[in-house]
């Protein structure tokens, strides 16, 4: 029988530790199992209930987002990435935009900026809340029976919905941030709406850590399950919560500050263990930093217009004959970054190439590392853990 190594990163495939008269199975975990989205698979090499080999296979969503937009100009592009990263549309918007404000050298004025950590930091909250709740449904019974984490978050997440459906008119997809600053200010009153809405979710984390990571259950099926270490964090390219949750201090909000976080400083949420239980600790801490954040960005936000550039009359609006660029910022999931060649199609009113590097794409990049020694029922946690959306894996 296998047995978990001491170090995540010591061996990769651990055949070498069967016997070799052990009677070996092959499982395929998904991809129509709800715990890996209905679009993902793990091919498991199993000895018992033991994972001797992990083997994922993502591409079951086929999205084909880059080269679509090398297809459409700068001023059309924006909507489409509301759907990569389905869990934090907002993020992606900033993200796509930064790239193509920096590459047509385009100023943000100051109240767009605080608008945008405001909004980005809204985002994390709803995304963090959708993770916990989904999470604990994955654990299954023990946890209330799953279901009453999940909607306890559900029902939180739902007054941010609230919120940005006051300023955009949207729930989901916004297409709210456009070259140049946003499309939308928040109307009168919003401000207020939002601190209530804070003033009441700040003790209902409480309440969903007394359920989960304060819980004896929860805590012995995520705690040492999973563990990714600094070294193999940082080689594999991982980042954000991931990356925080092994030991790195690291946050391109306050490293490589953008938005206005260069005005409205960051604490750094960091846990040393690196397993499942210190990637929840770190968004949960997280969602209390990000209570902080929006409060701060409110009471300065300044008064101003919210967009450097002309209102778009034409989709080709904007031209860019040449020229590379690379933005990147924090989304909930790490680090969301957009390369941009310009000199495309239409006289450039188009990029050349288009790229993005999705942190989904290299947080299931460690699951060959990590789930060898686990049993079964551990991988579902491991993978609940890593907080993966396939539509930015499958771009």
């Amino acid at each position: 029988m296998a047995t978990a190594a001491n170090s995540p990163t010591e061996s990769r495939y651990r055949l070498d530790q069967v016997d070799a008269d052990a009677d070996l199975m092959v499982l395929n975990f998904g991809p129509q199992h709800p715990s890996t989205h209905g679009v993902f698979r793990i091919k498991l090499i199993l000895d018992g209930e033991i994972v001797i080999r992990a083997i994922p296979y993502a591409g079951y969503l086929h999205r084909g987002v880059e080269k679509l937009l090398e297809k459409l100009t700068y001023a059309q592009g924006v909507p489409i990435v509301d759907k990569n990263d389905y869990v934090s549309p907002m993020s992606n918007e900033q993200a796509l935009v930064m790239a193509f404000e920096k590459l047509l050298k385009v100023e943000v004025p100051r109240r767009a900026r605080y608008l945008r950590l405001i909004f980005s930091e809204l985002q994390r909250i709803a995304s963090h809340l959708l993770w916990l709740g989904t999470f604990a449904l994955d654990m299954g019974g023990a946890l209330g029976g799953g279901s009453t984490v999940f909607m306890y978050c559900f029902r939180d997440r739902e007054g941010i919905l609230d919120l940005f459906e006051a300023v955009t008119g949207g729930r989901f997809h916004y297409n709210t941030h456009t070259i140049g600053g946003n499309r939308h200010d928040i109307p009168l009153g919003w401000d207020k709406r939002v601190l209530a809405y804070l003033d009441m979710l700040e003790p209902r984390i409480a309440e969903c850590e007394s359920m989960t990571t304060n819980n004896s259950i929860f805590v012995a099926r995520t705690q040492g399950i999973g563990l990714i270490d600094k070294d193999l964090a940082q080689g594999l390219g991982l980042s954000g919560p991931l990356l925080r949750a092994s030991g790195v201090d690291h946050d391109l909000r306050r490293d490589a500050p953008y938005h206005a976080y260069d005005e409205v400083p960051v604490r750094v949420m960091v846990e040393q263990a690196g397993d499942c239980q210190a990637r929840a600790l770190v968004r949960v801490r997280e969602m209390r930093e990000s209570i902080r954040l929006v409060r701060e960005a409110l009471a300065g936000l300044p008064e101003g217009g919210i967009n450097s550039g002309k209102i778009i009359k034409m989709p080709q609006q904007f031209k860019a004959q040449s020229g590379q660029v690379y933005a990147a910022i924090e989304t909930p999931r790490g680090e969301l970054g957009t390369f941009v060649i310009a000199g495309g199609g239409d006289k450039g009113t188009a990029p050349y190439r288009l790229k993005i590097r999705a942190p989904s794409l290299h947080a299931l990049s460690a699951l060959p590392w990590i789930l060898p020694g686990h049993t079964i029922s551990d991988v579902v946690v491991v993978l609940g853990s890593l907080d993966p959306i396939m539509g930015e894996v499958d771009r």
